[in-house]
């Protein structure tokens, strides 16, 4: 005997997957405003699309515009149809300016591009039974693994890690060392 569907249900579980979708779809527009330095440039002041476009060193209006649209109607930043203005609120540029900022996320934007990018090997080890290598996962997926977590050991390490270990603190106090490893992530590997 079938279970009857529930129409509550299942509006609320296609809701859930337009969702989904739409988180995933704009996963390449962001990795494009943070690689171009459009949500930097907007983070200085609000801007017209063409104001942002010439901010961000000179990148084409219209497509700024439609990047900027989006972004809006993602809720990833604000629009003003009375100015035609675009800009960040303090909390959006948590999460896609201030690299130090605890919420971060541009690596998460990488991790999902690479995991994208992965899917056929990862398809092909469902057939094989065998397994993805790390060093054969697409992209430059240690690079994103390593911005993903940045922010939190950037604001952990120092601030929480080290003074729960017994006796770590006084140590490198004392002039034991420690590798920073956020100096690690921030170097141009990939």
């Amino acid at each position: 005997m079938t279970e009857p569907l529930d129409e509550a249900r299942l509006h609320a579980f296609v809701g859930k997957m337009l969702g989904d979708l739409g988180g995933a779809l704009s996963v390449p527009t962001v990795r494009i405003g943070i690689r171009l330095g459009l949500f930097d440039a907007l983070a200085q002041a609000p801007a017209s699309a063409e104001e942002l476009a010439g901010r961000a060193g000179g990148l084409h209006e219209r497509y700024v515009r439609e990047w900027a649209m989006a972004q809006a109607a993602n809720g990833y930043l604000a629009y003003d149809p009375a100015s035609g203005r675009f800009s960040l609120s303090p909390e959006q540029a948590m999460v896609f300016v201030h690299r130090d900022s605890p919420v971060y996320l541009a690596g998460a934007f990488e991790l999902a591009a690479a995991m994208i990018e992965a899917e056929p090997k990862v398809e092909a080890c469902f057939r094989t039974g065998e397994g993805v290598r790390w060093g054969d996962h697409a992209g430059c997926l240690f690079c994103a693994t390593g911005a993903f977590f940045r922010p939190g050991y950037v604001n952990n390490i120092v601030q929480n890690w080290i003074p729960a270990l017994q006796g770590v603190e006084q140590r490198l106090r004392a002039g034991a060392r420690l590798r920073t490893w956020a100096a690690a992530w921030d170097s141009p590997r990939c």
